[in-house]
């Protein structure tokens, strides 16, 4: 069976009973929990801030997966390291020097990573893969939950994989986008490591069974 980690995206869980919904994915074996944020000018929605982070990160052990959906992540990447980011993603679409900000990012000891919108190549981040954590594929245009997974994403993941593997780069493939089992299989068998799951963990009637469903992909 393929080893691989299941990140609850919180965009998705009641912001009424965050910690209630935090706690309930943990107890259920989430490995990471996945924090969207977003300024509502990369992305056209507006999201949490590093308030939002520090708090639930009082109420939660799990390794803290924060997805910055903003124009300028150097200004801000800081504020969510210090209030409990285990790694931070931006995007390669943004105008900042992107292995710069890497390197910064790791030398203060946490994980870096790069995501990719469904319109951005492999070949922009062929550059980066070496000193990159983790690359996350959208396979949804980002900016709201509960869209519709992008097929054609899929070779993209495969792309990633091979060049992963032939050059032993140490980094990691998340996939975020309309994953439920159905896709989380094709994802798996395209190459992912991380599965980025907020709808159908938090809208389901039974959220635990929903991420266990998740958990058990036999591959």
């Amino acid at each position: 069976m393929k080893k691989y980690l299941i990140a609850p995206s919180i965009l998705s869980a009641n912001f009424a009973n965050l910690q209630k919904d935090i706690e309930l994915v943990e107890k259920a074996g989430a490995d990471w929990l996945h924090i969207d944020v977003m300024d509502g000018h990369f992305v056209p929605n507006i999201t949490i801030g590093p308030g939002v982070v520090k708090n639930v990160k009082k109420c939660s052990n799990l390794f803290f997966d924060v997805h910055l959906m903003i124009s300028e992540p150097e200004k801000y990447w800081e504020n969510f390291y210090k209030a409990g980011a285990d790694l931070i993603v931006f995007h390669q679409e943004v105008l900042t020097d992107k292995k710069q900000l890497l390197e910064t990012i790791k030398n203060v000891g946490i994980k870096a990573g790069v995501s990719i919108k469904p319109k951005t190549s492999v070949e922009t981040i062929k550059d980066i893969l070496p000193i990159t954590d983790v690359i996350l594929v959208m396979t949804v245009e980002p900016g709201f939950g509960g869209q519709r997974f992008m097929e054609d994403m899929l070779p993209k993941i495969t792309q990633l994989r091979n060049l992963i593997d032939v050059n032993k780069y140490n980094c990691l493939i998340e996939v975020d986008g309309g994953i439920n089992v159905e896709t989380a299989k094709q994802c798996l068998n395209a190459g992912a490591d991380v599965l980025v799951s907020g709808n159908s963990i938090f809208a389901a009637a039974n959220p635990a069974e929903a991420l266990k469903n998740l958990k058990n992909i036999n591959i």
